[in-house]
């Protein structure tokens, strides 16, 4: 500013006393005619109120007195030019600052006012201070508004009224005052201003609130300190941190105008703090629906645990959105797996309930329950310490027993467990940089229509996004890549998942999961599974291949279609169930459509299977499953079949099976073809009356002939004498040990060719 650059001294003109030839009788530029020597004019040494001053006895229209030297005019700059004045005698002028406006060529600026207000003198002998402001700006208080042509100026006062009147006039002053306009010029106010100490001790929340009513609409500035902020603050005005802020966890600072990631890093000096300042207000109703990155990488040295960050915080509804940016993991201690192993004793009539649980202060709601009889993806959803009891996520398999079991807790990005309810909470365009360190998200006990969008899990060290409970109901995972921290390792030594479902109506679509264990292990009904790339090969030659997709419900509802397929299998169980024998009272395996896809494989083993059926326990049967229109195709090296019955805990009911449709696929590089129905063309060349047909595993998963929907003659049917027989055979199915033949009795012996078509099923 210009006080910075010239000083006052510097700008004041030059004493009266000192003599008048650099005080000019026009408008002050060289050469024009100066007071010195004029009649009218004349230097009193020894005023009563002035001291030296100069005495003028008006006798033109508007006499001018202008300095000759050239004042600067700098943008942004605001002078202050003054004058005390009194009449002697005579009559009574009035009296205002006046000056010449420059441009940097020395030409007057046109246009721009000149004169500020006029003062009319009262009396004899009374002092009168008149001035103006000049500026570049046009601000209030601003006389003469020159803006930015102006380079300099002349100064001085005009005498305008009536003649004949003396007046004496001290020495002109003039000031640079920009500093009375700065807080006008600037568009932020600093909390120091209003009491803020920044001493770390020192309450200074009300200084914020008194800046935040003063900005009327400007930025607020916390300049470098460290200010104690007791208790919640919300600030409506936009605000800019130098300083860091300290609050207690309880309290909640909301930015309402500024809420953003990096507002909040820079508000408390620390990324990791930052980001749960910043989800404690997303989640406490700050006018805000949309947790903006910013495009930031956020850097978190710990889990974002949600009831650490929001205390109190045990259910929200409302939609909330993370989006748009990076959050990367520091390395340390504190994304290490907590693993404890504990004794307990388990009752399928109380199907998700552990009890008699030896060292359950060492197990933490959220761990991964590991042992015999217990099936995928099973976490602890509640614990009980006192009752010694802990609530499962799903049932468990292997019966009642008292058995050890493993309990490990993953450490996650974002770790919702500590909530009872979370619904409609969107990630957004977020890249999740996990890096081998920490799992991705872990949602709350429940909820619904939580929601995963362009987003990406970058090897995550255990699990993508996990759900302990009921919250993962209507969730979607739409456009998201899933990179596997395991990408070099053989198929059969991974462990990591990207992601479980408990609940139905999951939508999984348009996503890529690349060489996990398993991409989904889903329980419930309802989802759709639609779009996506997933495959988990290796570069192990003949290699062994595993589920891709783990359905855990027998009766789905669900439909898995237009999806690329590689080198894994889509594995429907039951290992959920307490009670995995079919009962007669449960629905059995249906309900599956698995329509459109494409399946690849390569350089695997033979019995390499694509769609694996594997109950849990006996007398299950399928009773709705479309599989159709799918191309199969294996590469390098042929496998036997499309699909099995998985048989290490139990086989099939296949008296029971029931609406199978195997129609309309593709097979590249699959020794046996499948389908239901099936056809089957038969040639008897020597007459009998009893034709025996083989099926030969043509039907799906190795079943049973159960019904003969049609039987055409390819060729004559003629006699031993070679007499055409016109008569239809009766049939009978499921035939020998395998239960996969068919005999056509005639009324007499027989030969010829026909084609039938064979059901492994009843087909309503």
């Amino acid at each position: 500013m210009t006080i910075a650059i010239i000083g006052n001294q510097s700008l004041m003109p030059r004493a009266f006393r000192l003599g008048l030839d650099q005080w000019s009788r026009t408008d002050g530029r060289a050469g024009s005619p100066t007071w010195a020597g004029v009649a009218n004019a004349a230097i009193v040494p020894a005023d009563e109120d002035f001291g030296s001053c100069l005495e003028i006895l008006k006798q033109d229209a508007v006499t001018q007195i202008r300095y000759m030297q050239r004042t600067p005019i700098n943008p942004g700059s605001y002078l202050r030019i003054a004058a005390r004045v009194k009449a002697i005698a005579g009559n009574l002028p009035q009296v205002r600052i006046a000056a010449f406006a420059g441009n940097a060529a020395g030409n007057n600026v046109a246009g721009v006012p000149q004169t500020g207000p006029a003062v009319t003198l009262p009396g004899y002998g009374q002092v009168v201070e008149v001035s103006a402001i000049v500026g570049t700006g046009r601000r209030e208080g601003v006389d003469m508004a020159w803006g930015r042509s102006a380079a300099f100026g002349h100064f001085g006062l005009d005498l305008t009224g009536d003649n004949n009147g003396s007046i004496r006039i001290e020495s002109i002053v003039i000031e640079d005052v920009t500093a009375a306009f700065v807080p006008g010029m600037l568009d932020w106010v600093d909390v120091r201003d209003f009491g803020a100490m920044g001493d770390g001790t020192t309450d200074d929340r009300g200084a914020f609130l008194a800046a935040d009513q003063a900005a009327a609409g400007r930025q607020v500035l916390v300049p470098e300190g460290s200010y104690r902020i007791g208790s919640d603050l919300s600030l409506s005005s936009p605000v800019r941190f130098v300083g860091t802020l300290a609050m207690p966890r309880t309290a909640r600072l909301s930015l309402t105008r500024s809420f953003d990631f990096p507002t909040y890093a820079a508000a408390f000096g620390d990324e990791t703090e930052g980001m749960k300042r910043a989800l404690q207000a997303l989640l406490g109703f700050t006018d805000h629906a949309v947790l903006d990155l910013c495009g930031r990488n956020v850097h978190l040295a710990e889990p974002i645990s949600i009831s650490d960050a929001v205390p109190g915080m045990t259910s929200f509804a409302n939609r909330r959105v993370i989006a748009n940016g990076q959050v990367s993991i520091v390395p340390g201690p504190a994304w290490d797996t907590r693993a404890a192993t504990s004794a307990a004793t388990y009752d399928p009539a109380q199907p998700q309930v552990l009890s008699a649980v030896a060292n359950i202060a060492n197990i933490e709601v959220g761990a991964r329950v590991i042992g015999n009889g217990v099936g995928r993806e099973v976490y602890v959803l509640a614990r009980n310490v006192a009752a010694g009891t802990l609530t499962l996520s799903q049932p468990l398999y292997g019966g009642a027993g008292t058995r050890n079991y493993t309990f490990s807790r993953y450490r996650y990005a974002f770790d919702f467990s500590g909530m009872e309810h979370l619904s409609r909470f969107n990630f957004d365009d977020i890249e999740f940089l996990l890096e081998g360190n920490a799992s991705g998200v872990m949602l709350a006990k429940t909820g619904n229509m939580n929601c995963f969008r362009d987003c990406y899990f970058t090897r995550p060290r255990d699990r993508g996004i996990t759900s302990i409970g009921s919250s993962c109901q209507g969730m979607l995972v739409d456009r998201c890549e899933f990179l596997s921290n395991e990408m070099g390792d053989l198929a059969q030594n991974r462990t990591t998942v990207a992601l479980n479902v408990n609940n139905n109506d999951a939508k999984i679509r348009h996503s890529r999961f690349i060489r996990f264990a398993h991409f989904a292990v889903m329980n419930g009904g309802g989802h759709m599974i639609e779009g996506n790339h997933w495959f988990q090969g290796d570069n192990a030659q003949n290699g062994v291949r595993f589920g891709g997709l783990v359905l855990t419900q027998t009766n789905l509802q669900a439909t898995v279609t237009g999806n690329y397929i590689d080198n894994c299998s889509i594995e429907w169980t039951n290992e959920h169930d307490p009670y995995p024998n079919f009962d007669g009272e449960e629905y059995s395996f249906g309900g599956l459509t698995v329509t459109g896809n494409t399946f690849l494989a390569s350089n695997t083993t033979l019995g390499f299977n694509w769609l694996v059926v594997k109950p849990y326990g006996s007398g299950h049967f399928i009773h709705g499953l479309a599989v159709m229109g799918n191309v199969f195709k294996s590469l390098f090296n042929k496998i036997a079949r499309i699909e099995k019955v998985d048989t290490t805990f139990a086989d099939m009911n296949y008296q029971r099976m029931r609406n199978i449709q195997f129609q309309g696929n593709m097979f590249n590089g699959v020794n046996s073809y499948v389908a239901n129905p099936v056809d089957v063309a038969h040639n008897q060349a020597s007459a009998s009356n009893r034709w025996l047909v083989t099926v030969d595993q043509a039907l799906p998963f190795n079943g049973w002939v159960r019904n003969v929907q049609s039987i055409i003659a390819t060729s004559q049917i003629t006699n031993a004498a070679n007499a055409r027989v016109s008569e239809m055979p009766w049939v009978q199915t499921a035939l020998g040990t395998t239960r996969q033949q068919v005999a056509l009795n005639w009324g007499a012996a027989v030969r010829g060719s026909v084609s039938l078509r064979l059901r492994m099923d009843n087909p309503d």
